[in-house]
C-alpha cells in the first residue's frame, strides 16, 4: 500500500473566530490534519513558533493533536508570532510545513492596567447615552499601536473618524462587578504621525437596563455607562507611549437621545455630531468628562465578538385590520432594522418589533414591558441611512409609521446579529417537517447566543438562565462551536456562585436577588463543564471548573442531609409540561423532589467523573461512593422492584433510564411503562424542560423506536412539530406559544424564540443520524444510525476538532445503505442497523444491511377495536378524527386531549360517552371504508 504524505490544514487556538488574539500567554494548540491514507495515525509532531527572537521548535510524540498545551515560553502582552506544524503517521510519512497560524497576545502584563473611568459630568437623564473624545500626537516611526478598552455599558470607538472594528454592544454582559472584559484590537494602521483623534459613542446597554419582573425591576449596576481605554504606543527605536481616559477628555450629548435593550433607541439626527471622532473638530461647547463607576481591572475576551452577521430583506407587506404598516422579513431574528429614507427634517419614523402576528395586527403582549420600539428623527439633507447601534430585538414582523412619501419595502433591511461562531453541524433527513424543527433550532441558537446564553431575545429578560442551557449545551455543541462561549459564561457562573456559598443562581449574570437552588438549573455547573470535555476535548475548562463543580455538588448533598433525598424546597421541576396551567409552569406530572434528587445523582456522579478525569483519586472515591448513596436512596424511595415509578410520569421514567439512576435490569420494565404512557398520551408530549432532552434517548434505549418515531413525527399541539404546522422559525417557549385559532398563549410568559425545547436536535444527531463522540472530543467517534419507520434517509455531519466526520443512512429496496466518513487521527467504533459491531479506523466507509423494520399489515378496525390500536393505525385515527370534527367537533378536541388511549378500552365505548348513535354509525362507516380501501377482510 502507497501512503500518502500528511499535510496540517489547519491550526487552532482559543482566540475568538476570525481573530488571531488570545488571552493567554500560554494558549492550546490543535491542528486538523488531510491525508489520503486510511486509518491513518499520528506519531509525532513538530512545532515551531517563529517570534522576533527567533524561531523555537518542540516535539510531541504520540497521536495528541486536540488542546494541546503551548510548549514554548510564554507570550509577552502583544507579542506576534507565527506558529507551524508538521507531523509524521505510524506509517513513517513525514509531511509538509503548515501555513503560519499567526497569534498576538491580547493580554495585559499584571498591573499594566492604567486607564480610569470617565462619563458625562452632568447626565440629563437616567442611562444617558453619551460621545466622548480626546486627541493626541504621536512620533514617527510607529511599529505598533495597541487599544485595551472597555465599558460599564456598550461602545464602539473610532479613530481618525473610523471605527475600529466591525463588532457590536461590547464589550457584551458580565457580572461586571465580579468580571469586566477588555477588547484588544490592533489599530496601528488608523494612526498617523503628528496628531490623532479618539472618539467614543457610550450606551448602558446591560450596565443600566432595570431588571425584575413587573413592580420589582430595576437598575442593578450603574445608573450612568462609563467608558475606560488604554491606547499603548511602541516605536520602531524601542520607546512606547501610554493614551490613557481621563477627565481631561471632553464628554458630550449628541443625536443618540436615548438607549435601551428593552424600550429601544431613539436617534434625532438633526442632533449629529459628524467629525467628532476627527482632527480639528470644535469641542469648546463639550465638557469635561467626569469619573465614572469604578470598573474592575478588565481580562482579555476569550468569548466570540458579537457582529452583524447576515441581512435579510422585507418579503411582504401588509396592512393590519387597524390600518397599520406590517414588514415580515419571514424568520423570527435578532437585531434591528437598517433604514434608507429621505424626507423633511423632524420627520419621526416609528420602528415597533413583534414575533408573531395575532389576528393580523403585531403581537406584542409577550413583550410584557419591553417596548421594542425604535424611532428615528431625520435631519432632511437627502438620503439618510441609519440603524440602531446599542439595543437589540427579537422580531419577524415590524410595523412602521411616520414614513415620508411612498413606501419602497427595499429601503428596509433587517440586521442579524450574534455572537459569532464557526458553523459546524448540520443535519438532514427525508422528513420536511423535521428538517424545518431542525433549522428552528438553529435559529433559535443564533438568537439566543449573544455574549451569553439567553432564554429569550424579545421580552423584558433576555438572561442567562442556567437551566436552559444545561440541557441545550450538547446540541449547540454541535451546530456551532460554541467552545469558547461556553467557556467564558462558566468563569463568570463561577464568579457569582462564589459570591453565594456554592450555590448557583437562577441565572448568569445574576440580577434578580439572592442565589437559591434549583434542580437542572443550578447543575449547569457540572453538566456544562462535561459537556465541553466530551465535546471538545476540553480538560481545561473542567478543571478550572472544577471547584465549582464541587461547590454545588456538596451545597445539595448538605442540603439533602442523610437520606440524600433533596426533598421539599422551591423547585421548577419539569418546567412547562404541557399539561400545567399557563401560569403555573411548575406544576408538573412527575414530582419536583424526584426531579430534584435525579439532578442530585446526576450532578455528584459528573463530579466524581471529573475527579476521576483530572487525577483526583481521593475525591474520586468519594463522590462515587456519595453518588451511589443517592442513586440507592432514590430507588429505595421512588422505584418499585416491578419497575413502576412513584411518580407514574414519562419524566421520571426517562431520568431514570437516562441519567443511569435505575440498575440495566430494571431498564426494560421502565422503557416499557414510558413507552406505554406515550402511547395513553396519543403520542403527544408531555414532558417539560427535564423530560424533553431525554425522553427520545429513554425510548430508543430500551427499544421503543417507533414510539419514539411517532412521538417525534406528531403534529397535533403538544408536539416537536405543531409550531412548524402553525409556521415557526424559531423554537417556542411553550408547546402551544400560539394556540391553534392563532390567538396567544394567554400566559404572561410567552415566547416564540427559545432553545430548551429544541434540544431534542441532540438526538436527532446521535441516534437518528448516529453520530456522536464515544471518547472526549471525538478522538473516537461512535457511529449508530437508527433508521426511523416511514424515514428515507438522514444524515449528519460536523467538523469535530479533528476534522470532518459525517454519517448518513438511505433506504433502498429493503436495504439500508450507510456511510461514513471518519477523519484521520480518530477511529470509530460501529453498530449497524440489525446491531452488527465493528471498529474501523478514518477514511471513508459504507455498508449494507438488511432494512430490519418490519411493516406490520393493517388489521380490520372497528368501533370493537382498542382505543390503543385505534392511535397505533395513524389512518385509522385520522378516520375518527376526520367524522368527529366534521359532525361534533368538540368531541374531536375531548377524544384528542382527554382520552387516556388504552388496550383494554374500545372506541365505541369512549364514543358513546361522548357523541350520539349518528355519529358513531358514522365513524363506524368511515373505519369500514377504511378497511375496504385497505383491502383488510372484516
Amino acid at each position: 500500500m502507497s501512503h500518502a504524505s500528511p499535510r496540517v490544514i489547519r491550526i487552532d487556538t482559543d482566540a475568538p473566530y476570525g481573530s488571531d488574539v488570545v488571552a493567554s500567554p500560554t494558549p492550546v494548540l490543535s491542528w486538523i490534519t488531510e491525508v489520503e491514507t486510511p486509518s491513518w495515525r499520528q506519531a509525532s509532531a513538530e512545532i515551531v513558533v517563529e517570534r522576533e527572537s527567533g524561531a523555537e521548535e518542540a516535539r510531541i510524540d504520540g497521536d495528541a493533536s486536540v488542546r494541546v498545551a503551548w510548549p514554548f515560553a510564554p507570550l509577552a502582552p502583544r507579542e506576534e508570532v507565527a506558529v507551524r506544524v508538521r507531523v509524521t503517521g505510524l506509517d513513517g510519512v513525514a509531511g509538509d510545513w503548515s501555513e503560519p497560524r499567526a497569534l498576538r497576545g491580547g493580554f495585559l502584563a499584571e498591573g499594566e492596567w492604567i486607564a480610569a473611568s470617565i462619563g458625562l459630568a452632568e447626565p440629563a437623564a437616567a442611562a444617558q447615552p453619551a460621545y466622548l473624545r480626546t486627541e493626541f500626537e504621536l512620533g514617527d516611526g510607529v511599529r505598533r499601536a495597541t487599544l485595551y478598552a472597555t465599558a460599564l455599558g456598550v461602545y464602539q470607538l473610532a479613530l481618525n473618524g473610523d471605527d475600529v472594528d466591525d463588532q457590536v454592544m461590547k464589550p457584551g454582559w458580565t457580572p461586571y462587578q465580579f468580571r469586566q472584559i477588555h477588547e484588544t484590537t490592533d489599530v496601528t494602521d488608523l494612526l498617523v504621525g503628528g496628531r490623532n483623534a479618539l472618539g467614543v459613542r457610550l450606551a448602558g446597554g446591560w450596565a443600566t437596563e432595570e431588571f425584575g419582573f413587573r413592580e420589582n425591576a430595576r437598575t442593578f449596576y450603574a445608573e450612568q455607562p462609563s467608558f475606560a481605554a488604554q491606547l499603548v504606543v511602541e516605536y520602531a527605536d524601542g520607546s512606547s507611549e501610554t493614551i490613557v481616559t481621563g477627565t481631561d477628555w471632553r464628554a458630550a450629548t449628541g443625536p443618540l437621545v436615548s438607549s435601551s435593550l428593552y424600550q429601544g433607541e431613539h436617534y434625532d439626527d438633526r442632533l449629529a455630531i459628524d467629525g467628532f471622532a476627527r482632527v480639528g473638530f470644535d469641542d469648546s461647547g463639550w465638557a469635561r468628562a467626569a469619573a465614572g463607576d469604578a470598573i474592575v481591572t478588565p481580562e482579555a475576551r476569550t468569548s466570540p465578538f458579537v457582529r452583524r452577521i447576515e441581512e435579510r430583506p422585507v418579503v411582504e407587506v401588509t396592512t393590519s385590520p387597524s390600518g397599520a404598516t406590517l414588514l415580515d422579513f419571514g424568520q423570527n431574528l435578532v437585531g434591528w432594522l437598517r433604514l434608507r429614507v429621505s424626507g423633511p427634517a423632524g420627520t419621526v419614523i416609528t420602528l415597533r418589533h413583534a414575533e408573531v402576528l395575532e389576528h393580523g395586527e403585531l403581537g406584542t403582549r409577550p413583550l410584557r414591558a419591553a417596548a421594542a420600539t425604535d424611532t428615528y428623527t431625520l435631519a432632511g439633507d437627502g438620503v439618510e441611512v441609519w440603524e440602531p447601534e446599542f439595543t437589540f430585538h427579537g422580531f419577524r414582523y415590524a410595523e412602521i409609521s411616520g414614513w415620508p412619501g411612498e413606501f419602497d419595502p427595499a429601503d428596509v433591511t433587517a440586521i442579524v446579529i450574534h455572537s459569532d461562531m464557526e458553523r459546524t453541524g448540520w443535519f438532514e433527513t427525508s422528513d420536511p417537517l423535521v428538517s424545518q424543527l431542525h433549522e428552528n433550532v438553529v435559529w433559535g441558537l443564533r438568537g439566543n447566543f449573544l455574549y451569553l446564553p439567553t432564554d429569550c431575545p424579545q421580552r423584558d429578560e433576555r438572561l442567562g438562565w442556567t437551566g436552559d442551557i444545561q440541557v441545550f449545551a450538547p446540541t449547540a455543541s454541535f451546530l456551532y462551536d460554541v467552545r469558547g462561549f461556553l467557556d467564558s459564561w462558566l468563569d463568570d457562573l463561577a464568579r457569582e456562585q462564589e459570591n453565594a456559598d456554592g450555590i448557583v443562581p437562577f441565572i448568569v449574570p445574576n440580577v434578580l436577588g439572592p442565589a437559591r437552588p434549583a434542580a437542572a438549573w443550578g447543575d449547569a455547573a457540572t453538566v456544562v463543564p462535561w459537556v465541553l470535555n466530551e465535546r471538545f476535548g476540553d480538560v481545561n475548562t473542567i478543571a478550572r471548573q472544577y471547584p465549582s463543580m464541587t461547590a454545588w455538588a456538596d451545597a445539595l448533598l448538605e442540603i439533602a442531609g442523610d437520606r440524600r433525598l433533596w426533598e421539599g424546597r422551591f423547585q421548577f421541576g419539569d418546567w412547562l409540561d404541557p399539561d400545567a396551567p399557563p401560569e403555573q409552569p411548575a406544576d408538573a406530572k412527575t414530582d419536583a423532589d424526584i426531579v430534584a434528587t435525579a439532578h442530585l445523582f446526576l450532578s455528584t456522579d459528573l463530579v466524581a467523573r471529573a475527579a476521576e478525569l483530572l487525577g483526583h483519586e481521593d475525591d474520586a472515591v468519594t463522590y462515587r461512593a456519595l453518588a451511589e448513596e443517592v442513586r440507592r436512596a432514590f430507588l429505595d424511595e421512588y422505584v418499585t422492584p416491578s419497575g413502576r415509578m412513584v411518580s407514574d410520569a414519562q419524566t421520571a421514567y426517562a431520568m431514570a433510564i437516562r441519567f443511569g439512576i435505575a440498575p440495566a435490569e430494571q431498564h426494560a420494565a421502565l422503557g416499557a411503562r414510558l413507552a406505554e404512557l406515550t402511547r395513553r398520551s396519543g403520542y403527544r408530549i408531555s414532558t417539560g424542560f427535564v423530560g424533553t432532552p431525554i425522553i427520545q434517548d429513554a425510548l430508543t434505549e430500551t427499544g421503543h423506536v417507533d414510539t419514539a418515531t411517532r412521538l417525534l413525527t406528531q403534529t397535533e399541539n403538544p408536539s416537536w412539530l405543531y409550531p412548524v404546522t402553525m409556521g415557526a422559525t424559531t423554537i417556542w417557549e411553550r408547546w402551544d406559544s400560539m394556540l391553534p385559532d392563532g390567538t396567544i398563549n394567554p400566559g404572561q410568559m410567552t415566547s416564540f424564540n427559545h432553545y430548551a425545547l429544541g434540544a431534542v436536535a441532540d438526538w436527532l444527531h446521535r441516534v437518528v443520524a448516529g453520530l456522536a463522540p464515544d471518547e472526549a472530543g471525538y478522538r473516537v467517534i461512535r457511529i449508530a444510525p437508527t433508521p426511523l419507520p416511514g424515514f428515507d434517509h438522514a444524515a449528519a455531519e460536523h467538523h469535530t476538532p479533528y476534522g470532518t466526520a459525517r454519517v448518513g443512512w438511505q433506504r433502498e429496496g429493503g436495504r439500508i445503505r450507510v456511510e461514513a466518513i471518519v477523519p484521520p487521527n480518530t477511529s470509530a467504533r460501529v453498530v449497524l442497523p440489525g446491531g452488527e459491531e465493528l471498529e474501523v479506523g478514518s477514511g471513508e466507509h459504507e455498508w449494507t444491511v438488511d432494512d430490519t423494520v418490519v411493516v406490520v399489515p393493517p388489521a380490520s378496525v372497528s368501533l370493537q377495536s382498542s382505543l390503543a390500536q385505534i392511535v397505533d393505525d395513524p389512518a385509522a385515527y385520522r378516520a375518527v378524527l376526520d367524522v368527529l370534527e366534521a359532525r361534533k367537533p368538540e368531541a374531536a378536541e375531548a377524544l384528542r386531549l382527554r382520552t387516556p388511549w388504552l388496550p383494554d378500552r374500545d372506541l365505541g365505548e369512549t364514543l358513546s360517552n361522548r357523541t350520539g348513535t349518528d355519529v358513531q354509525e358514522a365513524v363506524a362507516d368511515a373505519l369500514a371504508a377504511l378497511d375496504a380501501e385497505r383491502g383488510v377482510a372484516r
